[in-house]
Parts: C-alpha cells; structure tokens; sequence
C-alpha cells in the first residue's frame, strides 16, 4: 500500500473496510425549494454528523447512518427560519433531529444509490441517494485519511407531514412540495 500520498494525490492502492466518520467542519447539506412559484430558495442544515462503514473493492457493502441538527436550518432570513423551525415544517421543538440510515447501497455507472430510511419529524421514508464525484482516499497534511463524495436526491416535504402552504392570489402556492437536497461529504478514516 502506498503510504506516502499528498493532499491532491489519492492512495495508488485502496485500502480495505474502514470506519470514517463525518467530518462536520468540511461536510454541508444544502436544500431548494421553489417559492412562490417563481424562483427558488436555497438553505442548509449544518451539524450533520454520523458515520460510514466502506470498503472501495465492495462498495455495495457500505453502511451510512447520518443525523442532523434540525434547528441548524438556515436560509439568510431570520423570520423564514423561524418559521421553518416551528410546528408548520421542521417542528424541532419535538423532533431536534433527522436522521438518514442506509439500508442497501447499488453500483450505479461511476457512482453508487444509497436506499435507506430518511427520518423527518417522526416519520421515515425511503430514499436514494445518488452519490456521485466520491474521491479516492487522500491524507491532509495532519496526517488524516480523508475520503469525500457528492449526494443528492428529492423529496415531498408532505411525504414527512411539513403540509403547510398559502394559496397565491394568482394560483399556485407560497411553498413547493418538491424539495431538492444535495450532500458534499468529507470522512475521517478512524484508526
């Protein structure tokens, strides 16, 4: 096994079944939604944490589990964020977190879907993941093994009981129901 990669260098030989552990302060999860019928607007979630068991020779072994912090949700706008906070969407008052656990994972082209239950306000859902752009495996200059990768998928905020909206005077409604999620992960490897 080559031991000696640089930042911008992946290891020449994969290493075997690892745990990695997400890397907060390098991870986001960032999400759309259309507003009244017209553009989109984008916020994140941050203090995600959780972890994932992978080996690059038989990615269809992976195991993801990932919670977030549900009142991390930000958008650049005070109010909105407080109303997404409240009993309307998010609701985390009683649901401080949402959770994500991986229950099969498929070789897709270059990339894998990660299927699994996606827990929000109390009530999970099965999504997939579609990981994309997943790095080889790279030491920092702390002398860390770092692996990172991109996810995306879509939900119905309605799927998970967030059902409030406003009817626009001119058709359509305040609030999508479609909301688009993307994933840009980095993991530890944990010794």
């Amino acid at each position: 096994m080559n031991t000696t990669t640089s930042t911008t260098t992946p290891s020449a030989t994969p290493s075997q079944a690892a745990r990695w552990t997400i890397d907060a302060a390098h991870s986001s999860v960032s999400f759309s939604v259309r507003h009244m019928m017209i553009s989109n607007v984008r916020g994140e979630l941050e203090g995600v944490a959780g972890e994932v068991l992978y080996d690059p020779r038989h990615p269809e072994a992976t195991k993801v589990s990932a919670t977030i912090d549900a009142a991390s949700i930000h958008t650049r706008e005070k109010q909105r964020d407080a109303h997404l906070r409240s009993a309307d969407f998010l609701d985390v008052e009683t649901y401080p977190t949402i959770t994500f656990a991986g229950r099969s994972v498929l070789r897709r082209g270059g990339g894998l879907d990660i299927v699994g239950d996606l827990t929000i306000r109390g009530v999970s859902r099965e999504v997939t993941l579609a990981v994309s752009e997943l790095s080889g495996e790279h030491r920092d200059p702390y002398g860390n093994r770092k692996l990172g990768a991109t996810a995306t998928t879509k939900i119905r905020r309605s799927d998970f009981g967030m059902s409030f909206n406003a009817v626009l005077e001119t058709g359509g409604v305040l609030v999508g129901d479609e909301i688009s999620i993307t994933l840009d992960i980095q993991l530890i490897k944990q010794a």
